[in-house]
């Protein structure tokens, strides 16, 4: 198949830069033609008659079964102490996830 829009490499460096990623000329290469093949796929979808197709939600017939949401007291601040990992005075220690000596 051939697609209408060509991608390029360029095209798909730009978009990686976008998103703040590095690839190597053999990667471009590969993801080019990878989103080649997406495009294709969709022109090919696009041709297909869907006028008097009814949409489809779900395609089984399962539903999900609820409970109700219902908090639960433990008291076992040692079990959960035990299980995380890394503690201090009692507490779970957690990384830092704000610097505060840059200003905004």
């Amino acid at each position: 198949m051939t697609t209408e829009n060509n991608i390029t490499k360029a095209d798909v460096a730009h978009v990686a830069s976008l998103a703040k990623l590095k690839f190597n000329d053999n990667e471009l290469e590969k993801f080019t033609g990878q989103i080649e093949d997406i495009i294709d796929m969709v022109n090919t979808l696009n041709e297909v008659d869907t006028d008097n197709v009814k949409p489809t939600f779900n395609v089984t017939d399962q539903f999900n079964r609820m409970r109700e949401d219902v908090a639960v007291r433990s008291g076992d601040k040692e079990a959960l102490l035990a299980n995380a990992p890394d503690t201090e005075n009692g507490f779970i220690r957690v990384p830092a996830i704000l610097d505060e000596s840059e200003e905004a």
